[in-house]
C-alpha cells in the first residue's frame, strides 16, 4: 500500500516471502530445517503470579525473569539462533496485538476478520483502519526496527498520521532516550512515553498504538533480538492490568507507567512462552509428517507454514509452483497427518497454519 525509495524502508513482502531452499532437496527429502525441536518447559509457578498483585519491585522482577525465559526460546534454534517457527510466533502474536488494538479504536474486526483481509486479498490492495494496523503490527517481522526518519516515516504511514508528525524530532527524542535507558523495560517505557509527548496532534488512540509498537521495538533492541516481537499490546487491555479506583487500563502517557508495563511483560511474555510451546509442538509434527509427503514443493510451503500465523492454498500454490488442486491436497494431506489445522473454520477460502 506504501511504497519507500529507501533501501533501509520496510518491505511487508518479506513477511511473506519464501526463502530459497538449500542444498537439492526434492518434494520427497526431508525439509532443510532442523528435524528436531527444542521442547519449551512451562514456567515454573512462582513466574505466574499476579505482578498487578505485587509493587513495582515484584513486578519488575517477574518481567524480568519471563522475558529472560522467553530471550532463552528466542536463541533456541541451530547454533543459538532463531527456532524455524519464530515467524509463525511473531505473526500469531501481531495478530493477537492488531485485533486488541482494532477493539481498543473500537473498529469491527476482530482477529477472524483480520486473518482474511490480510491472507484472501491480493499483494498491495488497499485495507480498511483496522487492516493497517494489522499490516503495522506485520512489520515486526521485516528486520530490527531502527528509530530512523525513514522507518518511522513508513510505519507511521499505517496510521495515516504523516501529515501531523516531525519524524525527525521524533526520532531524534527515541534515539536519545535509548542512549540514556539503563535496561530494557527503562527503555520500552521511556520510548512510548516520549512518542505520547510528541503525538499531541495524533488521535489518541493512533498514538497509543503507535507507542505500543515503539515500545516492544526498544525492548528487541536492547535484548538484542533479531526482529521485535508484539508483547505489550496483546495484554495492555488485560483487565488485571486496570488500575484503581476507576478501573482504567494503563496508558503510555501515565505518571505509573513504568509500573504498570513491568506487569504487562510480565503476563504478556508468559502467554508468548505458552503460545511458542504450542507452536513448537505443532512443528515437531509438521517436520515429522514432511517424509510422508509426495508433492512437489511440499519443502516450500511448509517453509511458508512456519515463517508466517497462516498460508491460503492460492499462495502456496504460486510460491510452490503447485496447482490450485495440488495444494488443496497438500493441505488436506497436512491436516490428516495432524500437522497443520484450518483456521478459518468455512468450506471455502480456507486458510491453514500451525
Amino acid at each position: 500500500m506504501f511504497e519507500a525509495d529507501s533501501s533501509d524502508s520496510f518491505e511487508l513482502d518479506a513477511a511473506v516471502t519464501v526463502p530459497p531452499r538449500r542444498g537439492r532437496n526434492s518434494g520427497r527429502s526431508a525439509p532443510a530445517l532442523s528435524q528436531y525441536v527444542t521442547e519449551i518447559q512451562p514456567l515454573p509457578r512462582w513466574a505466574r503470579r499476579d505482578a498487578t498483585a505485587h509493587d513495582a519491585p515484584a513486578a519488575a522482577f517477574l518481567a524480568g525473569a519471563n522475558l529472560l525465559a522467553l530471550d532463552q526460546i528466542l536463541r533456541s534454534g541451530d547454533d543459538g539462533g532463531e527456532p524455524v517457527y519464530v515467524g509463525a510466533l511473531r505473526q500469531r502474536l501481531a495478530l493477537k496485538a492488531a485485533a486488541t488494538c482494532a477493539r481498543l479504536a473500537r473498529l469491527r474486526e476482530d482477529d477472524a476478520a483480520l486473518r482474511d483481509a490480510e491472507h484472501l486479498s491480493g499483494a498491495g490492495v488497499d485495507t480498511s483502519p483496522a487492516g493497517r494496523v494489522h499490516r503495522l503490527w506485520r512489520l515486526f517481522v521485516t528486520r530490527p526496527v531502527k528509530f530512523d526518519a525513514t522507518t518511522l516515516s513508513v510505519a507511521i504511514e499505517y496510521l495515516e498520521a504523516q501529515d501531523v508528525l516531525d519524524v525527525r524530532e521524533l526520532a531524534d527524542a527515541l534515539r536519545d532516550v535509548m542512549a540514556s535507558a539503563n535496561d530494557p523495560l527503562a527503555a520500552a517505557a521511556g520510548v512510548s512515553a516520549a512518542a505520547m509527548y510528541h503525538l499531541p496532534a495524533v488521535p489518541a488512540i493512533d498514538a497509543e498504538i503507535f507507542a505500543l509498537w515503539l515500545a516492544d521495538a526498544a525492548l528487541a533492541q536492547k535484548l538484542g533480538w533479531q526482529a521485535p516481537v508484539a508483547l505489550l499490546a496483546t495484554v495492555i487491555a488485560h483487565p488485571t492490568l486496570r488500575r484503581e479506583p476507576n478501573g482504567r487500563r494503563p496508558r503510555p502517557d501515565d505518571r505509573d507507567w513504568s509500573n504498570a508495563l513491568a506487569s504487562a511483560y510480565a503476563l504478556a511474555a508468559g502467554e508468548a512462552m505458552d503460545l511458542a510451546a504450542a507452536l513448537s509442538r505443532q512443528t515437531q509434527k509438521l517436520l515429522d509428517a514432511a517424509p510422508k509427503l509426495r508433492a512437489k514443493g511440499a519443502l516450500r510451503v511448509i517453509d511458508m507454514l512456519v515463517a508466517d500465523d497462516c498460508v491460503a492454498p492460492a499462495r502456496a500454490a504460486k510460491y510452490a509452483k503447485l496447482s490450485d488442486r495440488g495444494a488443496r491436497r497438500l493441505f488436506d494431506r497436512l491436516t490428516e497427518l495432524g500437522a497443520v489445522r484450518e483456521v478459518s473454520g468455512r468450506a471455502n477460502f480456507r486458510l491453514y497454519g500451525l
